[in-house]
Parts: structure tokens; sequence; C-alpha cells
């Protein structure tokens, strides 16, 4: 209410200005607050403490359009700012706009789950309107959290914030001394899945579920987790054991569904699919999935009707718009287009759904040529993705000299006879959108190799070793056993993902950065570095809105600079690790399909085979945004496509440098 304290915990004296202001404003002397705030907004626009506090301030003096803005300013700077919407939510609150101020505290509960103020307000106009089972249901969640200890409610706040060491810390301390809490190791789990520690969020979700097996929660958090280190059979396991708790909930038919997807029972998918539509009617997240599926299976024209449903029915879901346009064949009618502009005007859409808008904007624009429209999108969008990131452009460098200073001639040769001799993995890695998706398509058409997927195992096992000993520095202390045991762990664990075939294809990109490690533990691996004009493969990962794990795209510098240290770490490998690694250039393979078909299979080790040339006629489920692309005959349009945006592409051509110009394999 407007006449309470905005703020619990106050240092009373500090030379910081910022606790200062805190302290004015938890006294009530807003002139003070007002004065120290000033000069840090002045000195630093984007300063987003000092603008979330000047906003209280305006606020409690009923300055209610100067709040309102300088929230707009925060909400920018930093989009899942929680508090940031909460506060919107006060605004609206205080000027008598409920609606409003329902739809930013369900915004800011979303960013921040630890925000009891905007369960309580939630709760309050629920309670207003008579709405009780509304009301009800909100009150037992702020109960829920008022129950939990302060020390892990501390937690869920810094990992909202995206401070997931700190949050690990916090939440590793108290469990320490609770080491049976299921809020306690539902936190940690998913600060560990954050941080890509997959093992050990699954390692927690599993304990939880033995020590409480009724949770409902923690049974989705741990299909959740199984399906992200893609154990998709033990994930179906999992939602068949959820649905059968109550065979008519939609939630529980929705992830019996998903999970069926992952195993390739489409049809099953699609038959629970239509069986929550049938129940509550048309819900949008349903509808895009459901086009999800019947896109996977190449089933196109369906998944678009069931795209534009969604589209049509909730205007605000921004994830039909984009799932539309990253069919890349998909054009928007002018109605459409009015549509998404109209949208895109909504002050009330959510944080990805605007994203995706964005993204859809752009392809839209693009389609009519219109690129200097579609650019500024597809830079907004990207931005709001960047302002979210923690991903670190010199970091990533650092890690890649690390590799480059430990992974040396002499170390391998000091290795050799180490790890499982199988023959059977071959890893199609590089950058995304440089054709590894083509290359997986042409090869997985010969009938000796199986195509799966992009496997987490390397990237998982990198991770185990860095939180271990550091990595890529703690590779010198592997052992022969333990490379061995590495090994024949990952042939086992991705056997649940091949048919029959002698060799099955890993098309995880990232995996170029664990060269070394493959080398170690699977010395007869074959390795195909995709390679892709830099131009074109750094504009199409920029135009391109991945799920995850392709931070470095959001920044026209960053993906330039994440190529170039690609092709130095590339060159690292060719020189200590002579013949491991086949370079196939896209453009290659575009000009001569046959010649490059014959050099790939001749480095396999594999008989030529026709089927490889026809490849766009094999029937395969294919989970990647090229996914409708590599089912049409080899193309040359999307060749040059950043020519079209080449005005605003100046900072991507500086981060490139001396690697702005491709080398062709052609021999």
């Amino acid at each position: 209410m407007p006449g309470r304290r905005p703020l619990d915990c106050v240092s009373p004296s500090t030379s910081d200005p910022i606790q200062q202001a805190q302290s004015k404003l938890a006294a009530g002397d807003m002139p003070a607050a007002i004065g120290l705030l000033g000069p840090i907004i002045e000195a630093d626009p984007s300063h987003e403490e000092a603008l979330y506090l000047m906003a209280v301030v305006q606020r409690y003096g009923k300055n209610f359009d100067t709040a309102l803005t300088l929230l707009e300013r925060l909400k920018y700077i930093a989009p899942l700012h929680g508090r940031a919407h909460q506060e919107e939510g006060h605004v609206y609150r205080d000027m008598a706009q409920p609606d409003r101020a329902l739809v930013c505290y369900q915004r800011a509960i979303r960013l921040n789950p630890a925000l009891v103020a905007s369960l309580q307000n939630q709760q309050k106009i629920f309670a207003s309107r008579g709405q009780e089972r509304s009301a009800i249901s909100l009150q037992a969640q702020v109960d829920r959290l008022q129950k939990l200890p302060k020390p892990l409610l501390a937690a869920m706040e810094l990992n909202a914030q995206g401070k997931l060491l700190k949050a690990e810390e916090l939440c590793r301390t108290f469990l320490k001394m609770n080491p049976t809490h299921i809020e306690g190791m539902r936190i940690l789990a998913d600060i560990g899945a954050k941080l890509g520690v997959l093992d050990d969020a699954d390692f927690l979700l599993e304990s939880a579920l033995e020590f409480d097996p009724s949770n409902a929660q923690v049974h989705m958090d741990y299909v959740q987790i199984l399906r992200k280190r893609q154990k998709f059979e033990a994930a179906l396991e999992e939602s068949k054991k959820l649905l059968a708790r109550n065979p008519n909930n939609a939630q529980f038919k929705s992830i019996f569904a998903i999970e069926s997807m992952q195993t390739g029972d489409f049809d099953t998918a699609l038959k629970e699919l239509d069986e929550v539509l049938a129940a509550v009617g048309d819900d949008a997240p349903t509808l895009t999935t459901k086009g999800h599926a019947l896109k996977t299976c190449g089933r196109t024209g369906e998944a678009i009707a069931s795209y534009r449903r969604a589209m049509m029915t909730h205007p605000e879901h921004g994830e039909a718009y984009y799932s539309l346009a990253n069919l890349k064949t998909y054009e928007f009618d002018d109605s459409e287009l009015a549509q998404m502009q109209r949208q895109e005007q909504n002050a009330d859409l959510g944080y990805m759904d605007r994203v995706y808008l964005y993204f859809a904007l752009a392809k839209a624009h693009e389609d009519r040529q219109d690129y200097e429209t579609a650019f500024a999108f597809y830079e907004r969008g990207n931005y709001l993705k960047k302002v979210q990131s923690r991903y670190d452009a010199d970091r990533m460098r650092e890690e890649f000299d690390a590799m480059k200073a430990n992974c040396t001639r002499t170390f391998f040769d000091a290795r050799k006879g180490f790890g499982d001799t199988t023959p059977d993995p071959i890893f199609v890695l590089g950058l995304p959108r440089a054709g590894s998706t083509l290359i997986e398509q042409i090869l997985s058409t010969h009938s000796q190799i199986d195509g799966t997927l992009e496997l987490p195992n390397i990237l998982a096992l990198s991770q185990r070793l860095r939180r271990r000993s550091g990595y890529p520095e703690g590779l010198v202390d592997l052992t022969a056993e333990e490379c061995l045991e590495f090994g024949r762990a990952f042939i086992e664990d991705t056997r649940i993902h091949r048919n029959d075939a002698p060799f099955f294809i890993d098309k995880m990109p990232n995996n170029f950065r664990h060269i070394g490690l493959i080398k170690m533990i699977l010395p007869n691996a074959k390795i195909i570095d995709a390679r892709r004009d830099p131009m074109s493969c750094c504009f199409s990962g920029y135009k391109q809105l991945f799920a995850e794990g392709q931070e470095f795209t959001y920044s026209l510098e960053d993906v330039g600079r994440y190529y170039s240290d690609y092709v130095d770490l590339m060159e690292h490998w060719n020189e200590v690790l002579p013949g491991f690694v086949l370079r196939v250039q896209h453009e290659d393979v575009v000009d001569d399909l046959e010649g490059q078909v014959r050099r790939m299979l001749d480095f396999l080790g594999l008989p030529f085979e026709e089927a490889c040339l026809n490849y766009y006629e094999t029937e395969r489920n294919v989970r990647t945004p090229s996914s409708e692309q590599v089912r049409q005959p080899i193309f040359r349009d999307s060749l040059d496509q950043w020519r079209n945006f080449d005005p605003w592409l100046k900072p991507l051509k500086e981060a490139l440098g001396t690697h702005l110009a491709p080398v062709s394999t052609k021999e």
C-alpha cells in the first residue's frame, strides 16, 4: 500500500550513495533520496538500481507518469528485472487500474518467483472481484513462499537475477544442514541446469522424488531435466507415471505428449495434444507444440495451420509468429503483418513474446525486401536476448587460448592408446548455420550411418571435468583408465539414439571446442568440420533465434569474434592432430555435391552410395531450424543473403578481421 516502506534490508550507515538512498527512502525522506539518486542517473542513465529506486520514490510522491517513464527505461535496459515489473504493478495499483496491475504482477512472478508482494497483490485483486478460487490458489502460493527458510528465498531471488554462483553457494550451504529439504533440492537443481551441470540436477531431482514421491512439481522438474539430458526413454517413463496420477490432468497430458514426441512417437503425441485442446480449447502453447510435432515429422501444411490457429486465437502469443517465420519457407500476408505490428505496440506483451515477435517481424520485412526495417527488428530481438545473457567474448577467447596451450602435439603423443577404440561416432561440428544439418542429412542417408541429434554428452562431460579439476587444464590429470571409461560411457549412453547402422552422427556444433577431449576418449572417431563463408554463417546465426546454447549470436561483434576464434582453434587442432578432422566448405557442397559426398565418404572409409545425392527424399524427423530446407534439393539462394544487409554489418566485418574471406576445400 502507498504508506508502506518499500525496502526491507537497509544499511544504517554507508558511503555508498545507493545504500544511502535506500536508507532515506526507508525513512520516508523522499527529497533526500532524490538528491542522492539524481546525480547517479545523470552520470549513468543505465544504472539499474538507481532507476528502480527513483521510480519507487516517484510512486510514493504520486508522480505516476514519471515513475512509469523510469520503469520503461529500466525494462528496456534489463527486460528480465522482475522487481521493475512488480513496481510497475504497484504504480497501476495506486492509479486504481487493477487490470494493468494484474498483468504486471503476473509477469513479475514469472520472471522472479520469489516476489511475494506480486502474489499478495494479485490475491487481493482477485478477492476484491469475488474470484475466490484464484484468490485461494494465490494465497496458497504466498503461504508456501513465506514458509520457506530465508536462505532459500534469497537463493530464489539470486537465481532469478542471474547471480547463479551466489545462489548456488547459498543453496548448498543450506542443504548441508538440511540435506533432504525438497524445495532446497529443487532450487539447487534449477541453478545446476542453468549452469549446465545437468547430471547434478538429475541426481538432486531423482533424490527429491524418492524422498517425496507424491510431489508433482518435483516429478515435472525431473521429467524436464531428463529431457534436457536427452534421456528420452526415461523421461517418457516418468511422464507416464505422472499422467497415471491423474489421467485427465491437461498439464500432465501435455508433458506426456512432449516426451512421446522426443521418442519419435508422433501419433501418440498428436492424439494427446488433440485431447488437451478438446478439453481446454484453443490453448496457444498446446497449438504451438502441436505445430512443432507436425513440422518435425514433415507435415508442414498441418503445422502451419496449427501455428496460425494459435496466432489468430491468441494474438499476443509471440512464439506462434516466430514458429511460422522459422519454417523459412512461410511468408506472412498483409493482414498477418498488420496484426504483428499491432502487437508490437502492445505494452503488456511478455518478454519472450516480444523477442519472438521481433524476429518474426524481421523475417516478414525481409521477405518484402525492406531490409532496413528487417535489420532494425533483428537488432531489437538480439538486443533483448543479449541483455539477459551471461556470455562474455573475452572469457570465451581465454578458454580457447587455454585449450591451445594445454592440448599440444606433445600432450597427445604422450596419450596414445588412451580411450575406447570404437570407431562408431561421427562428429559433425562447427558453427550453427554452417551447413551441418545438410551434411548430416546427406550422410544419414547412407545405409551404414544413423543420424541422431545434437547430443549433449561431450558438453556435459566437459562441465563435469570443469567442476572437478578445471577445464581444459584438468585434462592433463585424466588417466588412461578414466579416458577408457568416459569413451565407453559415451558409446553406451548414446545407444538409445541409434538404430542398427554401425556408425552414427553427433551433430552438436559446439563440440569443436572439445576435439581434444574427444581424441582422448574416442581416438578412432571421425570428425567433420562444417564450414561456411564467414559473412553468410555469422549473419545467418544473428538472424536465427536459437532455443539455447548459442548466446554469442546476439551481437554482430560477438558472433564475428566467435567465428574468428573458432577458425583459429580449428587450425590448432589440424596442427596437433593432423588428419583427425575433415573440413567441408558449405559452398563447395552446393557447387559440387557428388564430389564432396565422395570426399566425405572416403574420409569415413565407406563406399559411395547414390542415395546420398538424393538426401532430400529421405523420410526422417529433422529437429533443427534447417528442417524444411534440407527436405529440398540443394539450392544457392541463401549463400549471399547477407549482402542485402551489408550497410549495417560493419561491426561484424571488423570483428572478423583477417578471417573475413573464406577458403575453399575443393580439390
